[in-house]
């Protein structure tokens, strides 16, 4: 279960955390290359390493492809704070161009968080994410739900915007929309069906944390832990997944 002292950004990655932090466990008893356990990573877009460090933490080596030089220099500090510089690889670049950067099918495992959302096309990123994995490589994937955003637009009473975002075929509820694409888990199930991967589990992320009051998450005693807990049970209930604000989807090469 996650640590209760986490802050309240916490319930942004807890349970995507969670269960990566599992898989790469499994991965890492099965890959045998190089040390116990130890795997190549790929951080896709990991800007200033919230994932990043702690996989590293675990005794991983991770590079890191993400557009920004001010987020890399933010990894490279973060990193040598965390004591993990040394397994820890910033490059400039992005998915499109990611065998500019990277070996192909270099990886063990590789994380695509946040990315497919803003990609001009998500079906060709995905491709190449999918290619920078080794044979049985795994891939964690988080990306924006489209049910999230129509309720919370209705929540905030702007109801033509919610109906908008529903009946766009990117899930976008207007011209204001910051999200380029937005996605179901049907939607990103078969993205990675037709890259050719398996999907192993699909979570709901962020089903309850966007919409509850942050003031009585951050003054209520107990109310942080309670809420984490709320959302690691609801995370794999498929009924829960059309109202995440992001999908976490755990995909494997067959």
């Amino acid at each position: 279960m996650s640590d209760p002292q986490r802050p309240r950004a916490s319930l942004r990655t807890a349970v995507v955390w969670d269960v990566l932090k599992d898989a790469l466990d499994r991965r890492g008893k099965t890959a045998g290359n190089g040390a116990a356990g130890a795997l190549d990573v790929l951080d896709t877009g990991g800007g200033t390493g919230n994932f990043a460090v702690p996989v590293a933490r675990l005794g991983h080596r991770v590079t890191v492809v993400d557009p920004s030089p001010n987020a890399l220099f933010a990894l490279e500090r973060r990193a040598a704070e965390a004591g993990v510089a040394e397994r820890v690889r910033g490059v400039q670049g992005d998915v499109h161009g990611l065998f500019d950067v990277v070996e192909r099918g270099g990886y063990d495992a590789v994380l695509c968080h946040g990315v497919l959302e803003y990609v001009e096309d998500p079906a060709a990123g995905l491709r190449n994410v999918v290619d920078a994995l080794r044979p049985a490589g795994t891939l964690s994937l988080l990306a924006a739900g489209l049910g999230g955003a129509v309720l919370a637009r209705a929540l905030a009473g702007h109801f033509t915007e919610a109906r908008q975002a529903l009946t766009d075929p990117a899930g976008r509820w207007g011209e204001g929309d910051p999200v380029p694409h937005r996605f179901t888990a049907e939607t990103l199930s078969e993205l990675i069906g037709e890259a050719g991967l398996e999907v192993g589990a699909i979570h709901g992320v962020r089903v309850f944390a966007d919409l509850v009051p942050g003031v009585l998450v951050d003054t209520e005693p107990g109310a942080m832990e309670a809420l984490l807990r709320l959302e690691a049970a609801v995370a794999e209930l498929p009924a829960f997944h059309s109202v995440a604000t992001q999908l976490h989807v755990l995909a494997e090469r067959g």
